[in-house]
């Protein structure tokens, strides 16, 4: 039977015996692992992985980037939105590099990633060889593990291991470093066999039980209970067990930005976000609770505000799967570790029946004085100009919160975060942990390359969205209808914002000319427009959205608006400002 194969079929079928050589061993493996895309940019290094791929086409999708930070940015979009791990592919050298920024992202926003990028030959390392950078010791601290391949009989085990660390635990990015001799190098491919343990690495700590019985204990002798709730709980793929922990004990929930989404925002106990561009009464009262219970959030400094002026009133309840997070930042009164899909359930099993009304009472009271003092002069503002804030509520009117949003960073960022509706999980996708300029366009392009039937909006700034403004010829190449709104202030609005509010408006080099974006867009292909009317907003909103394929919406927005509430650096949530 094997002679009756063609040379092709015999390359690049293991079961026939033939040898692979390794760039064909690295595809099989990408099969086998259901890798149905890689984002990726050819160079001398990967030419043997990429003239592999060409036998590939019908079975993995390569989206050809017009940077490789591009193809990072694109791979977090694709598996912060989907159940997937993000592909990347990259040469040596500047290759490399360009995912470093990424792979920061990746790492502090639990991103899981496998980033392959090929090396100088094996005889060259050490030498300053032509595209030859020292790869591992610059991505070690901003990956969850990487490793250097110089021999193709190594490939299977470790590209196993690779996607396994990625994913499981708290996931996170890999990055695998093949050298090319290694690409070339034939061996005797048996098959592949995907990783489920590797020595001295536990992702999921073991549950003391006795802890669960205090936190509920606790929470159930609680007179004003609080849960603070973060992308862990996504990432679990617990959004049923927390919505049923909440419901049982009635407590008040909030949302960091990534774990928007977790718990529908029209949630009766949901009272809005944390941070410090969050909402005022999940701010204010978190210094007034007699119990915090935070599930799968790491207390970053945006949420806290001044540490030492922080939930001191409070006894705290900690639920994460990572013990670095224990005490790192907030003492736990009670640390909980665990996959939170399992303790959940165990904690909502020895809670009482329960509601909090006076105290959920509380938040109501403050969201109106929030309702009153901003919101209403976001939403429907009294001037001519237009209001980064009603572009989202047109948005939310038209698309009822069905929509994946990818935002850039800045301004619009918090806008969309504050206002956005978000009725299902994995539907916000933003940069939180390392504020990322560049991130929305191409974490867009990921997003919808892996929802191709869900609207998907990129929402940038004028700034952050020509740092990687390049990708329209990606979304124009390989037809990716994401809709893009530009909310084009004229300036570097958050830095704006601060230098309004704390350095005198003394605006040092904020100010930003930019060019006309839908004629940019236009020149890729891609159609738009640019309004600045309020009689216009809406109808070029629904325009964009029944438009076939890709489409740029520029819209001009008042120049010194700024985000409110906020709680100034430096300060106590307490001190969260309405005006």
């Amino acid at each position: 039977m094997e002679s009756s194969l063609t040379d092709t079929q015999k390359k690049t079928d293991p079961s026939t015996g033939r040898k692979l050589n390794g760039a064909e061993v690295i595809l099989e493996i990408l099969k086998e692992e259901n890798v149905t895309t890689i984002f990726g940019y050819p160079g001398g290094a990967v030419i043997p992985i990429y003239d592999a791929l060409y036998d590939y086409k019908d079975s993995i999708r390569h989206i050809l980037v017009r940077h490789e930070q591009g193809a990072i940015h694109a791979a977090q979009g694709f598996s912060r939105s989907s159940q997937n791990t993000g592909v990347v592919l990259a040469t040596s050298g500047p290759g490399a590099t360009n995912l470093m920024t990424g792979l920061a992202d990746a790492m502090i926003d639990s991103t899981p990633l496998v980033c392959l990028t090929g090396q100088v030959y094996a005889s060259l390392l050490g030498t300053d060889a032509f595209q030859e950078v020292d790869v591992l010791n610059m991505t070690m601290p901003v990956t969850k593990w990487n490793c250097q391949v110089t021999d193709a009989r190594d490939l299977p085990k470790v590209l196993a291991k690779a996607f396994y660390v990625a994913k499981s635990g708290r996931p996170g990015p890999v990055l695998i470093d093949i050298t090319k001799n290694a690409q070339l190098q034939e061996i005797d491919f048996e098959g592949y066999e995907p990783c489920e343990f590797v020595r001295s690495y536990l992702p999921k700590p073991k549950i003391r039980p006795e802890y669960l019985v205090k936190a509920a204990e606790l929470i159930n002798s609680a007179q004003k209970p609080f849960v603070l709730f973060g992308q862990g709980v996504i990432l679990g793929k617990a959004e049923e067990e927390f919505k049923k922990f909440i419901e049982k004990a009635g407590i008040p929930c909030a949302a960091t930005a990534l774990g928007l989404g977790a718990v529908s925002t029209d949630h009766p106990l949901y009272v809005g976000m944390l941070g410090m561009h969050g909402h005022y009464a999940p701010n204010k009262l978190t210094n007034e609770c007699d119990v915090l219970i935070a599930v799968g959030m790491r207390f970053d400094d945006r949420v806290t505000g001044k540490l030492d002026q922080y939930a001191k009133q409070a006894k705290i309840v900690h639920l994460d799967i990572d013990l670095a997070e224990i005490d790192k930042n907030v003492k736990a009164d009670i640390p909980v570790l665990g996959d939170c899909k399992e303790t959940l359930p165990l904690l909502t099993d020895l809670l009482k029946e329960n509601n909090h009304q006076e105290w959920l009472g509380q938040f109501i009271k403050l969201q109106h004085d929030e309702q009153t003092e901003v919101i209403e002069k976001e939403l429907n503002p009294d001037s001519d100009e237009l209001t980064m804030g009603e572009v989202l509520k047109y948005l939310n009117e038209i698309t009822q919160g069905d929509h994946i949003i990818c935002t850039d960073v800045g301004q619009h960022q918090m806008i969309a975060c504050r206002y956005a509706q978000f009725k299902n999980s994995k539907r916000n996708v933003t940069s939180g942990g390392l504020g990322t300029m560049g991130f929305g366009l191409p974490s867009a392009m990921g997003a919808k390359v892996a929802n191709p039937d869900q609207h998907v909006f990129c929402i940038a700034g004028d700034g952050g969205f020509q740092m990687n403004i390049q990708e329209l010829g990606t979304i124009a190449q390989f037809n990716i209808g994401v809709k893009i709104i530009v909310l084009n202030n004229s300036f570097l609005g958050m830095v704006r914002q601060w230098q309004e509010l704390f350095h005198d408006k003394r605006y040092s080099f904020v100010d930003i000319t930019s060019p006309d974006f839908p004629a940019v867009g236009k020149a890729y292909g891609i159609k738009g427009k640019q309004v600045s009317e309020r009689k216009e907003l809406k109808s070029a909103l629904e325009e964009m959205i029944n438009s076939e394929g890709a489409y740029l919406l520029e819209v001009k927005v008042s120049k010194e608006n700024n985000v409110f509430p906020m709680v100034p650096q430096g300060c106590s949530i307490s001190e969260i400002r309405l005006k």
